[in-house]
Protein backbone atom coordinates (compact mmCIF):
# COMPACT_ATOMS: atom_id res chain seq x y z
CA UNK A 1 0.00 0.00 0.00
CA UNK A 2 1.14 3.56 -0.66
CA UNK A 3 1.69 5.64 2.45
CA UNK A 4 -1.48 7.48 3.47
CA UNK A 5 0.32 10.83 3.66
CA UNK A 6 1.37 10.50 0.01
CA UNK A 7 -2.21 9.89 -1.15
CA UNK A 8 -3.39 12.77 1.04
CA UNK A 9 -0.89 15.03 -0.72
CA UNK A 10 -2.26 14.02 -4.13
CA UNK A 11 -5.90 14.38 -3.12
CA UNK A 12 -7.35 17.85 -3.73
CA UNK A 13 -8.85 19.15 -0.50
CA UNK A 14 -12.46 20.37 -0.92
CA UNK A 15 -12.63 24.14 -1.13
CA UNK A 16 -8.91 24.56 -1.81
CA UNK A 17 -7.54 26.74 -4.59
CA UNK A 18 -5.50 24.53 -6.89
CA UNK A 19 -2.27 25.61 -8.51
CA UNK A 20 -0.83 22.82 -10.63
CA UNK A 21 2.64 24.24 -10.05
CA UNK A 22 2.32 22.77 -6.55
CA UNK A 23 2.03 19.26 -8.03
CA UNK A 24 5.19 17.83 -9.57
CA UNK A 25 4.26 15.71 -12.63
CA UNK A 26 7.67 14.03 -12.41
CA UNK A 27 7.36 13.07 -8.74
CA UNK A 28 7.87 9.38 -8.21
CA UNK A 29 9.29 8.73 -4.79
CA UNK A 30 10.02 9.96 -1.30
CA UNK A 31 13.56 10.71 -0.11
CA UNK A 32 13.63 7.36 1.64
CA UNK A 33 12.67 5.59 -1.56
CA UNK A 34 15.28 7.47 -3.58
CA UNK A 35 17.96 6.09 -1.28
CA UNK A 36 17.03 2.60 -2.44
CA UNK A 37 17.99 3.37 -6.05
CA UNK A 38 15.82 3.57 -9.17
CA UNK A 39 15.75 -0.18 -9.89
CA UNK A 40 14.81 -1.09 -6.33
CA UNK A 41 12.10 1.56 -6.28
CA UNK A 42 10.55 0.26 -9.51
CA UNK A 43 10.64 -3.29 -8.18
CA UNK A 44 8.94 -2.14 -4.99
CA UNK A 45 6.33 -0.22 -7.00
CA UNK A 46 5.66 -3.30 -9.14
CA UNK A 47 5.25 -5.40 -6.01
CA UNK A 48 2.73 -2.87 -4.65
CA UNK A 49 0.88 -2.85 -7.98
CA UNK A 50 0.80 -6.66 -8.15
CA UNK A 51 -0.62 -6.86 -4.64
CA UNK A 52 -3.17 -4.16 -5.40
CA UNK A 53 -4.28 -5.97 -8.55
CA UNK A 54 -4.72 -9.20 -6.61
CA UNK A 55 -6.65 -7.36 -3.90
CA UNK A 56 -8.69 -5.53 -6.54
CA UNK A 57 -9.70 -8.76 -8.27
CA UNK A 58 -10.99 -10.14 -4.96
CA UNK A 59 -12.67 -6.83 -4.04
CA UNK A 60 -14.38 -6.62 -7.42
CA UNK A 61 -15.82 -10.12 -7.05
CA UNK A 62 -17.25 -9.09 -3.68
CA UNK A 63 -18.56 -5.82 -5.14
CA UNK A 64 -20.37 -7.80 -7.84
CA UNK A 65 -21.80 -10.32 -5.38
CA UNK A 66 -22.85 -7.69 -2.82
CA UNK A 67 -24.71 -5.77 -5.58
CA UNK A 68 -25.38 -2.65 -3.49
CA UNK A 69 -22.64 -0.31 -4.71
CA UNK A 70 -21.09 0.77 -7.99
CA UNK A 71 -17.75 2.49 -8.60
CA UNK A 72 -17.15 5.20 -11.20
CA UNK A 73 -13.62 6.14 -12.19
CA UNK A 74 -13.21 9.41 -14.08
CA UNK A 75 -9.97 9.99 -16.01
CA UNK A 76 -9.02 13.39 -17.38
CA UNK A 77 -5.68 14.45 -18.83
CA UNK A 78 -3.89 16.17 -21.63
CA UNK A 79 -3.13 14.07 -24.72
CA UNK A 80 -0.47 11.35 -24.28
CA UNK A 81 -0.74 11.44 -20.49
CA UNK A 82 -1.32 7.69 -20.33
CA UNK A 83 -5.04 7.26 -19.68
CA UNK A 84 -5.41 4.20 -21.92
CA UNK A 85 -2.29 2.51 -20.54
CA UNK A 86 -3.30 3.18 -16.94
CA UNK A 87 -6.78 1.73 -17.50
CA UNK A 88 -5.30 -1.31 -19.27
CA UNK A 89 -2.78 -2.09 -16.53
CA UNK A 90 -4.89 -1.31 -13.48
CA UNK A 91 -7.90 -3.25 -14.75
CA UNK A 92 -5.88 -6.17 -16.14
CA UNK A 93 -6.95 -8.59 -13.42
CA UNK A 94 -10.61 -7.57 -13.38
CA UNK A 95 -13.39 -9.86 -14.54
CA UNK A 96 -14.61 -8.19 -17.79
CA UNK A 97 -18.22 -8.91 -16.80
CA UNK A 98 -17.86 -6.56 -13.84
CA UNK A 99 -16.30 -3.61 -15.66
CA UNK A 100 -17.55 -1.10 -18.21
CA UNK A 101 -15.31 1.37 -20.09
CA UNK A 102 -16.65 4.36 -22.00
CA UNK A 103 -14.47 6.61 -24.13
CA UNK A 104 -16.51 9.67 -25.02
CA UNK A 105 -15.96 11.37 -28.36
CA UNK A 106 -17.61 14.47 -29.79
CA UNK A 107 -21.32 14.49 -28.93
CA UNK A 108 -23.80 13.35 -31.56
CA UNK A 109 -26.73 15.42 -32.81
CA UNK A 110 -29.05 13.52 -30.46
CA UNK A 111 -26.75 14.14 -27.48
CA UNK A 112 -26.52 17.83 -28.31
CA UNK A 113 -30.30 18.03 -28.11
CA UNK A 114 -30.08 17.09 -24.41
CA UNK A 115 -28.31 18.69 -21.45
CA UNK A 116 -24.55 18.15 -21.30
CA UNK A 117 -24.80 15.49 -18.55
CA UNK A 118 -27.39 13.33 -20.32
CA UNK A 119 -25.10 10.97 -22.22
CA UNK A 120 -22.93 10.41 -19.15
CA UNK A 121 -25.87 9.65 -16.87
CA UNK A 122 -26.93 6.93 -19.32
CA UNK A 123 -23.48 5.35 -19.08
CA UNK A 124 -23.22 5.37 -15.27
CA UNK A 125 -22.31 1.92 -13.93
CA UNK A 126 -25.00 -0.36 -12.56
CA UNK A 127 -24.77 -1.75 -9.04
CA UNK A 128 -22.02 -4.31 -8.61
CA UNK A 129 -19.88 -2.94 -11.44
CA UNK A 130 -16.90 -0.67 -11.97
CA UNK A 131 -17.48 1.99 -14.62
CA UNK A 132 -14.66 3.92 -16.27
CA UNK A 133 -15.04 7.23 -18.07
CA UNK A 134 -12.05 7.82 -20.34
CA UNK A 135 -12.74 11.55 -20.55
CA UNK A 136 -16.08 12.64 -19.21
CA UNK A 137 -18.56 15.44 -18.56
CA UNK A 138 -15.55 17.49 -17.46
CA UNK A 139 -14.81 18.06 -21.14
CA UNK A 140 -17.66 20.57 -20.99
CA UNK A 141 -15.72 22.74 -18.53
CA UNK A 142 -12.30 22.05 -20.09
CA UNK A 143 -12.31 21.74 -23.88
CA UNK A 144 -15.47 23.81 -24.20
CA UNK A 145 -14.03 26.48 -21.92
CA UNK A 146 -10.82 26.67 -23.94
CA UNK A 147 -12.89 26.68 -27.14
CA UNK A 148 -16.08 28.58 -26.20
CA UNK A 149 -17.20 28.57 -29.82
CA UNK A 150 -18.27 24.96 -29.18
CA UNK A 151 -21.08 26.28 -27.00
CA UNK A 152 -22.94 27.34 -30.12
CA UNK A 153 -23.42 23.66 -31.05
CA UNK A 154 -25.15 23.02 -27.72
CA UNK A 155 -28.04 25.32 -28.67
CA UNK A 156 -28.42 26.66 -25.15
CA UNK A 157 -31.38 28.91 -24.52
CA UNK A 158 -30.14 30.39 -21.22
CA UNK A 159 -26.95 31.03 -19.35
CA UNK A 160 -24.46 31.64 -22.16
CA UNK A 161 -22.56 34.87 -21.70
CA UNK A 162 -23.44 35.26 -18.03
CA UNK A 163 -20.62 35.69 -15.51
CA UNK A 164 -21.84 32.69 -13.54
CA UNK A 165 -22.03 30.33 -16.53
CA UNK A 166 -19.01 28.18 -15.65
CA UNK A 167 -19.75 28.29 -11.92
CA UNK A 168 -23.24 27.02 -12.70
CA UNK A 169 -21.76 24.14 -14.67
CA UNK A 170 -19.46 23.25 -11.77
CA UNK A 171 -22.51 23.26 -9.49
CA UNK A 172 -24.39 21.01 -11.91
CA UNK A 173 -21.46 18.56 -11.91
CA UNK A 174 -21.22 18.57 -8.11
CA UNK A 175 -24.96 17.96 -7.82
CA UNK A 176 -24.80 15.13 -10.37
CA UNK A 177 -21.95 13.45 -8.53
CA UNK A 178 -23.69 13.89 -5.19
CA UNK A 179 -26.79 12.26 -6.65
CA UNK A 180 -24.66 9.30 -7.77
CA UNK A 181 -22.98 8.87 -4.40
CA UNK A 182 -26.27 9.14 -2.51
CA UNK A 183 -27.49 6.24 -4.60
CA UNK A 184 -24.52 3.99 -3.92
CA UNK A 185 -21.96 4.95 -6.59
CA UNK A 186 -18.44 5.69 -5.37
CA UNK A 187 -16.96 8.44 -7.57
CA UNK A 188 -13.16 8.68 -7.87
CA UNK A 189 -11.59 11.22 -10.22
CA UNK A 190 -8.01 11.21 -11.52
CA UNK A 191 -6.21 14.00 -13.33
CA UNK A 192 -3.09 12.45 -14.86
CA UNK A 193 -0.71 15.37 -14.59
CA UNK A 194 1.86 15.10 -17.37
CA UNK A 195 4.43 17.83 -18.03
CA UNK A 196 4.60 19.66 -21.33
CA UNK A 197 8.12 18.32 -21.91
CA UNK A 198 7.07 14.73 -21.29
CA UNK A 199 4.13 15.17 -23.67
CA UNK A 200 6.59 16.43 -26.32
CA UNK A 201 8.71 13.29 -25.86
CA UNK A 202 5.69 11.01 -26.13
CA UNK A 203 4.47 12.76 -29.28
CA UNK A 204 7.93 12.31 -30.83
CA UNK A 205 7.87 8.64 -29.83
CA UNK A 206 4.57 8.23 -31.66
CA UNK A 207 6.07 9.85 -34.75
CA UNK A 208 9.32 7.86 -34.63
CA UNK A 209 7.81 4.41 -34.14
CA UNK A 210 5.70 3.13 -37.07
CA UNK A 211 3.59 0.93 -34.81
CA UNK A 212 2.57 4.06 -32.89
CA UNK A 213 1.97 6.40 -35.84
CA UNK A 214 -1.76 5.72 -35.66
CA UNK A 215 -1.88 7.27 -32.19
CA UNK A 216 -0.70 10.66 -33.41
CA UNK A 217 -3.16 13.30 -34.57
CA UNK A 218 -2.43 16.79 -35.83
CA UNK A 219 -5.34 17.89 -33.65
CA UNK A 220 -3.30 16.84 -30.59
CA UNK A 221 -0.55 19.20 -31.68
CA UNK A 222 -3.05 22.01 -32.16
CA UNK A 223 -4.40 21.50 -28.63
CA UNK A 224 -0.85 21.59 -27.30
CA UNK A 225 -0.75 25.19 -28.47
CA UNK A 226 -3.42 25.96 -25.85
CA UNK A 227 -1.44 24.38 -23.00
CA UNK A 228 -1.57 27.34 -20.62
CA UNK A 229 -5.30 27.83 -21.20
CA UNK A 230 -5.91 24.18 -20.42
CA UNK A 231 -3.87 24.37 -17.22
CA UNK A 232 -5.99 27.30 -16.04
CA UNK A 233 -9.19 25.44 -16.96
CA UNK A 234 -8.01 22.37 -15.05
CA UNK A 235 -7.07 24.43 -12.01
CA UNK A 236 -10.51 26.04 -11.92
CA UNK A 237 -12.32 22.73 -12.41
CA UNK A 238 -10.27 20.89 -9.78
CA UNK A 239 -10.77 23.73 -7.30
CA UNK A 240 -14.53 23.87 -7.84
CA UNK A 241 -15.37 20.16 -8.05
CA UNK A 242 -13.16 18.25 -5.62
CA UNK A 243 -15.62 17.35 -2.88
CA UNK A 244 -15.84 15.00 0.08
CA UNK A 245 -18.17 12.76 -1.92
CA UNK A 246 -16.26 12.87 -5.24
CA UNK A 247 -12.58 13.77 -4.70
CA UNK A 248 -10.00 14.61 -7.32
CA UNK A 249 -6.50 13.11 -7.26
CA UNK A 250 -3.72 14.90 -9.13
CA UNK A 251 -1.60 11.93 -10.15
CA UNK A 252 2.01 12.42 -11.33
CA UNK A 253 1.97 11.45 -15.00
CA UNK A 254 5.57 11.58 -16.21
CA UNK A 255 6.44 8.18 -14.70
CA UNK A 256 3.87 5.66 -15.91
CA UNK A 257 4.59 3.14 -13.17
CA UNK A 258 3.82 5.60 -10.36
CA UNK A 259 0.62 6.66 -12.16
CA UNK A 260 -0.59 3.08 -12.24
CA UNK A 261 0.36 2.35 -8.64
CA UNK A 262 -1.47 5.42 -7.33
CA UNK A 263 -4.67 4.72 -9.27
CA UNK A 264 -4.71 1.04 -8.29
CA UNK A 265 -4.10 1.88 -4.65
CA UNK A 266 -6.84 4.51 -4.45
CA UNK A 267 -9.36 2.23 -6.18
CA UNK A 268 -8.55 -0.84 -4.09
CA UNK A 269 -8.67 1.11 -0.84
CA UNK A 270 -12.03 2.66 -1.77
CA UNK A 271 -13.69 -0.68 -2.56
CA UNK A 272 -12.29 -2.38 0.53
CA UNK A 273 -13.66 0.46 2.64
CA UNK A 274 -17.26 -0.27 1.61
CA UNK A 275 -17.69 -3.14 4.10
CA UNK A 276 -19.01 -5.41 1.38
CA UNK A 277 -20.29 -8.89 2.11
CA UNK A 278 -21.44 -11.93 0.23
CA UNK A 279 -25.24 -12.31 0.22
CA UNK A 280 -26.67 -14.32 3.10
CA UNK A 281 -28.80 -17.27 2.08
CA UNK A 282 -32.25 -17.83 3.49
CA UNK A 283 -33.17 -21.07 5.23
CA UNK A 284 -35.06 -22.12 2.10
CA UNK A 285 -32.02 -21.45 -0.11
CA UNK A 286 -29.73 -23.40 2.24
CA UNK A 287 -32.16 -26.29 2.18
CA UNK A 288 -32.14 -26.23 -1.64
CA UNK A 289 -28.32 -26.31 -1.63
CA UNK A 290 -28.32 -29.29 0.73
CA UNK A 291 -30.75 -31.09 -1.52
CA UNK A 292 -28.55 -30.38 -4.55
CA UNK A 293 -25.47 -31.66 -2.67
CA UNK A 294 -27.26 -34.82 -1.63
CA UNK A 295 -28.39 -35.48 -5.19
CA UNK A 296 -24.92 -34.95 -6.66
CA UNK A 297 -23.30 -37.06 -3.95
CA UNK A 298 -25.72 -39.92 -4.55
CA UNK A 299 -24.73 -40.04 -8.22
CA UNK A 300 -21.24 -41.20 -7.24
CA UNK A 301 -22.57 -44.49 -5.84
Amino acid sequence: MIQAEILARLRVAPGSKVSLKDYDPGWAQTKEMKALGKTAVKERAQAILDQNLADLAAAQELLYADDRYAVLLVFQAMDAAGKDGTIKHVMSGINPQGCQVFSFKQPSAEELDHNFLWRYAKAAPERGRIGIFNRSYYEDVLVVRVHPELLARQKLAVGVGKKRFWKDRYEDINAFERHLTRNGTVVLKFFLHVSKEEQRKRFLDRLDRPEKNWKFSSADLAERGHWDEYMRAYEDALSATSTDWAPWYVVPGDQKWITRVVVADVLTTAIRGLELRFPELSAEQRAALKQARDQLTSEQR
